[in-house]
């Protein structure tokens, strides 16, 4: 993506709808210009009428008038800035918007495969780097550059020879700000890496933390983060460095060139081909270019932090959704739920070498339990994952009631799913909000009924606040077994046709396991349920027991057949009775 298609993507996707607020901020740019100049401009009549001529009549209006013209200039100045500021703010958000949308609807695989800190570090330090780009370049494009126009005009009213002179400065400036360009825009990349890698690292330590006390590694995680931040702080200051580096350079052009401009004048006046009061003015105009053109000549820096950022986020929006969604999909219609995987065959894509999954049939007979066991990595979390389209598989087919899934409307598809995970994901709310979020339109009774199946109500009572407790990040307020139980609940409040359950009761003790089973016994009745148990035992009435080996299916039929027929099942129930 080069450098044109990144500014015609940001014009036409977000600054083209505030294109009333920058067309008046650039109104005012020129009322900035304007007012500039004409200070320059007064001084002119002002020396000659007052100080030389010795005119009373104007001793009062041109300063009034000087008054007029500054006042009109900062007015100006803030209206333009405010405009400005706000467009920035309002891009900003559809930028941020536009991402966490496409974050949201990446499918999973992709998410997987990135890390949260790095799309932290998008959201935040590149998308200021573009709305920068807006506010500091293109209003110093408009109000610098017309300031510098309107200046040089009334350079060039007083004495064409010195402005001749004075406009060197112009194509100095210009090297100087392209060669920082060059510098900056890699530096601000690394920048950018290095703050990502900060929010990669604090998102561990939040993670980990009850590891690094466990371990006593606080010494160890203490030198590691203060390495991070110091990368970081040396990045800065190389930014900072790289533009405080025009500073004196600029000073020293600016002090040669008036030096010669005073020399040259000197001579013009000593000759009379130049005026006292044509010379004041011409400095006060060359004096007030300064800054336009020193805020010029960084404009293009401002440029190239801004593509830099362009380049890492558009990217990022533009991001496709693997899973793709079948616009003239059907919608799924449940008779009995009988869910049939042909031929099956899956590897992620971070790894495609590595197959996961290798020609798979499984039948799982609808409004019955199916079970899927064998060793951790064999597969069995993949192929419940495939079911809703979590990830898509490669070759081969799934239908529910001999409908293809991918023929499916992907809505109607996941609305008749419900899965209870391993790693249950719990959002920083309220427990009622928690379980509510599988179904918004439910009744708080609804809820309730829900809670109470899944055993939950007893420990959500004696909580701080009941169902209005918030419970943290990912639920660290609660237990892994209390998570678990609103986990459940959400399923059942979903109350859908399929139930799959990943490990459902792996953070449970036996008492509670005992409990929960009543529930999940509740939640699948005439339900298709697909489940994978770290206890055997749970699953021993299952309709189909599937035994899963290193990504293919290595055996299946019930409890009593797999004993006869599969030596590994045999082994997993022997060390299971023998563990008990």
């Amino acid at each position: 993506m080069n450098n044109v298609t990144i500014l015609k993507r940001l014009y036409k996707d977000y600054t083209k709808h505030h294109l009333s607020k920058i067309i008046l901020a650039v109104i005012f740019s020129i009322l900035v210009a304007g007012s500039t100049s004409a200070t320059a401009w007064l001084l002119d009549p002002a020396i000659e009428k007052i100080f030389i001529e010795k005119d009373q009549s104007l001793i009062f209006i041109i300063p009034i008038l000087i008054i007029i013209a500054f006042s009109t200039k900062g007015i100006s100045l803030y209206i333009a800035k405010i405009l400005m500021i706000k467009t920035a703010e309002e891009v900003k958000k559809s930028i941020q918007v536009n991402m966490l949308s496409s974050f949201i609807k990446a499918d999973t695989e992709t998410i997987e495969d990135k890390h949260s800190g790095k799309y932290i570090s998008n959201l935040n330090f590149d998308v200021n780097q573009i709305t920068g780009m807006l506010t500091n370049a293109f209003l110093s494009l408009f109000k610098d550059g017309l300031t510098l126009i309107g200046l040089l005009f009334v350079m060039f009213f007083q004495n064409w020879r010195l402005s001749l002179i004075a406009i060197i400065m112009i194509p100095i400036a210009s090297i100087i700000a392209k060669r920082l360009g060059k510098r900056i825009s890699k530096v601000v990349t690394e920048a950018q890496e290095k703050s990502g890698d900060l929010n990669k690292y604090l998102i561990d330590l939040f993670k980990n933390h009850k590891v690094i006390k466990i371990f006593q590694r606080e010494n160890y995680e203490h030198e590691r983060s203060e390495k991070f931040v110091n990368d970081l702080k040396e990045k800065s200051i190389k930014i900072a460095t790289v533009f405080i580096r025009s500073s004196p350079i600029m000073e020293i052009v600016t002090g040669i060139m008036i030096a010669i401009l005073i020399f040259y004048s000197g001579k013009l006046i000593m000759n009379e081909q130049l005026s006292i009061n044509n010379f004041f003015s011409f400095l006060a105009a060359m004096m007030l270019a300064y800054q336009p053109v020193k805020a010029l000549a960084t404009v293009n820096v401002s440029i190239g932090q801004g593509l830099s950022a362009g380049k890492r986020i558009l990217p990022i929006i533009d991001q496709q959704n693997e899973i793709l969604e079948n616009k003239n999909g059907k919608l799924l219609k449940i008779d009995d739920a009988t869910i049939k995987l042909k031929n099956v065959n899956f590897s992620y894509k971070s790894n495609a070498n590595n197959i996961v999954l290798n020609d798979i049939n499984i039948n799982i007979t609808g409004k019955r339990m199916t079970a899927l066991v064998g060793h951790s990595g064999s597969g069995k979390s993949t192929i419940l994952n495939l079911i809703p389209r979590v990830y898509d598989t490669d070759t081969g087919e799934i239908l529910i009631d001999n409908q293809k899934i991918k023929d499916l409307n992907l809505n109607s598809l996941r609305k008749e799913i419900s899965i209870v995970d391993q790693n249950t994901t719990l959002f920083d709310d309220t427990v009622f909000n928690n379980i509510k979020y599988a179904k918004p339109e439910a009744t708080d009774e609804e809820v309730f009924n829900a809670s109470k199946m899944s055993m939950s109500t007893d420990f959500i009572e004696k909580l701080e606040n009941k169902f209005n407790t918030l419970i943290g990040e990912n639920g660290v307020k609660l237990s892994g077994g209390e998570k678990q139980r609103i986990s459940i609940a959400r399923a059942l409040l979903k109350d859908s046709k399929i139930i799959l359950l990943d490990e459902a009761t792996s953070s449970l003790d036996s008492e509670t396991e005992e409990k929960i089973q009543k529930a999940i016994e509740e939640l699948t009745k005439n339900k298709t349920t697909v489940v994978i148990a770290h206890r055997l035992s749970t699953i021993l009435n299952s309709e189909n027991i599937y035994v899963i080996d290193k990504g293919k299916v290595e055996a299946s039929g019930k409890h009593q057949e797999l004993l006869k027929e599969s030596i590994l099942y045999k082994n997993l129930y022997e060390r299971q009775i023998k563990n008990n």
